[in-house]
C-alpha cells in the first residue's frame, strides 16, 4: 500500500462511515498511540505504512463499496448461496464491517 492509497482509503472509508475520517482516527484504527498516531499516519500519507499496517487496513477496507472483499472473506459465491441472495448478503457483509470501524472509533 502506497502513501496515496491510505489516503485515499482514509476519505473511501470516511464516506463508507457517513463522516470524514482524521489522521488521529486512522491512529485509532491501527491501534497506534493517542500521542503519536496521528503523525504516524500522516508520515504513511506520503511513505506508506508497514505491511502489517497494510494488510490490516486492507480488511477494513471492506467497509467501502470501492474496494473488494477479499477472496478469503468472500462466502457469497458459493454453490450453496443462491444468485439473488448474493448482492444482499455482500451488502449486509459491507455493514458489519461498517460497523466495525464506528466500534473502533469509538
Amino acid at each position: 500500500m502506497t502513501g496515496h492509497e491510505l489516503k485515499q482509503l482514509r476519505a473511501d472509508l470516511g464516506d463508507a462511515i457517513g463522516r470524514p475520517m482524521s489522521a488521529a482516527d486512522m491512529a485509532r484504527l491501527c491501534g497506534l498511540a493517542p500521542e503519536t498516531g496521528a503523525n504516524m499516519i500522516r508520515r504513511w500519507e506520503v511513505s506508506g505504512p508497514s505491511k502489517q499496517v497494510a494488510e490490516q487496513l486492507r480488511v477494513l477496507a471492506m467497509a467501502s463499496d470501492r474496494h473488494p472483499i477479499l477472496d478469503n472473506f468472500d462466502i457469497f459465491d458459493r454453490h450453496d448461496v443462491p444468485e439473488t441472495e448474493r448482492p444482499a448478503r455482500r451488502q449486509a457483509f459491507r455493514e458489519l464491517m461498517r460497523d466495525e470501524v464506528r466500534r473502533r472509533l469509538g
